[in-house]
């Protein structure tokens, strides 16, 4: 994300409109990205602490094309993963697309894949 309150975040593109539409009347998509990463764990630490410290606070927002960088990393994510259960329509089916991409992003940092993804930008 190049601009905004996520500006120097790190996200994944879910859905994307090239052409755009009546509302939106430039290319456009959908992202899911990580507003809070997880902080530094060590050995030391109670199995409480380190859970409460891998937590990942997600964000999910339609953005501009002119507002991403594309990069060369990519997450694979799968279709039942995310397909249909993402929706930004109305509050709260936005705060539950919301749960749904922070268990996904968990699964993904606790299963050691994409662990680019789970660690701040250094610029």
């Amino acid at each position: 994300m190049l601009q905004g309150k996520y500006a120097g975040k790190k996200a994944v593109v879910i859905t994307n409109s090239d052409a755009g539409n009546k509302e939106r009347p430039y290319g456009h998509c959908v992202v899911a990205g990580v507003a809070k990463y997880p902080k530094k764990v060590t050995v030391r630490m109670g199995k409480k602490k380190i859970l409460r410290r891998s937590r990942i606070d997600p964000f999910l927002k339609v953005v501009n094309h002119k507002h991403l960088m594309p990069t060369r990393y990519n997450i694979t994510l799968t279709n039942d993963e995310i397909k249909g259960k993402v929706s930004l329509s109305d509050p709260t089916r936005k705060k539950a697309s919301k749960k749904h991409i922070r268990k996904v992003f968990q699964r993904r940092y606790f299963s050691g894949k994409n662990t680019w993804f789970f660690q701040p930008l250094r610029f």
